[in-house]
């Protein structure tokens, strides 16, 4: 049986569950989920098997209305992330409704020559009524290949998408190895495993406004690894926070991460966590580089 590969670019508005629907279709995680919206900030690849195809999933930003440099550069790489797609898949918060959020993005997709296929998510926690009354909206606004009812969350409907996606994937070599679940560096996966956690444990904007950088990612002798990573933050009392009252909060930021790490890398892990104040920090061209981000102006 001769092999298939292709490309599928993910895209939908924040917090749509673009992320949580990726991981499900790789089998494992690849892409950091939070429940907070625009956790995703880069393209990240994700590759799935399904028989004797291999599907590339390019998990893209949220898509919305961008007011700073670092949200023009999410926004630039989500709708980049299409480019020579075979299939762009419009994952859609069946929960939240269409809003004004959805429909843009819908209608941005009409022109595209591209296959295009309509992912209706979160389905166990959406009105069911409802769900028609999106989908024929939807596809009113652009012409979709196929809609899909699915829950990345319990898994729901996943198989039957994955098995269509394999379907539309053309014929050709596997761009991976099959054992390759993710095209991303280690460093940059070790510094978004940082950032999850950011996000799961840091309230209101100060995930936000922080980035992480893997400084250091080494392997020592024993087989564990060693990372040094920087978390910059804008002023000193977001610092303060960060870091905790005698440290405690950077301490439980960086044992979880840990223990992630090292269920990913199948190795035991020593992570050195750095705060350190940069104003600014989104205005710092080589942050974007390291971020996979293009400068945007």
């Amino acid at each position: 049986m001769s092999q298939h590969c292709g490309l599928v670019a993910v895209v939908g508005a924040p917090n749509a569950g673009k992320s949580t629907l990726v991981n499900a279709l790789v089998g494992q995680k690849v892409a950091i989920v939070s429940p907070k919206a625009q956790t995703t900030r880069t393209r990240l690849m994700g590759v799935a098997l399904e028989g004797e195809t291999q599907i590339l999933l390019v998990d893209t930003p949220g898509i919305f209305d961008p007011r700073r440099r670092l949200d023009r550069a999410m926004v630039a790489a989500a709708w980049g992330g299409t480019e020579g797609a075979d299939v762009i898949a419009l994952v859609v918060d069946a929960k939240g409704g269409l809003g004004p959020k959805v429909m843009p993005i819908a209608e941005g997709l009409a022109g595209r020559r591209e296959r295009k296929f309509l992912i209706l998510n979160k389905v166990d926690l959406a009105d069911k009524a409802r769900l028609l009354v999106h989908a024929e909206r939807l596809n009113a606004a652009t012409p979709f290949a196929e809609t899909f009812f699915v829950s990345a969350g319990t898994g729901d409907g996943v198989a039957e998408l994955k098995a269509a996606l394999a379907a539309a994937m053309p014929a050709g070599p596997w761009h991976f190895p099959a054992d390759q679940a993710s095209d991303a560096p280690e460093r940059l996966m070790a510094a978004e495993v940082t950032r999850e956690q950011l996000y799961l444990q840091l309230h209101a904007e100060l995930p936000y406004a922080s980035t992480v950088e893997t400084e250091k990612y080494s392997e020592r002798e024993d087989g564990s690894v060693e990372i040094h990573q920087q978390i910059l933050v804008a002023r000193a009392t977001q610092r303060a926070i960060m870091l905790g009252k005698g440290g405690a909060r950077i301490r439980e930021i960086g044992a979880r991460a840990r223990a992630e790490l090292a269920a990913l890398l199948g190795h035991p892990v020593h992570l050195y966590l750095h705060v350190k104040v940069k104003e600014d920090w989104d205005e710092d061209r080589g942050v974007y580089r390291d971020m996979g981000l293009d400068w945007v102006e």
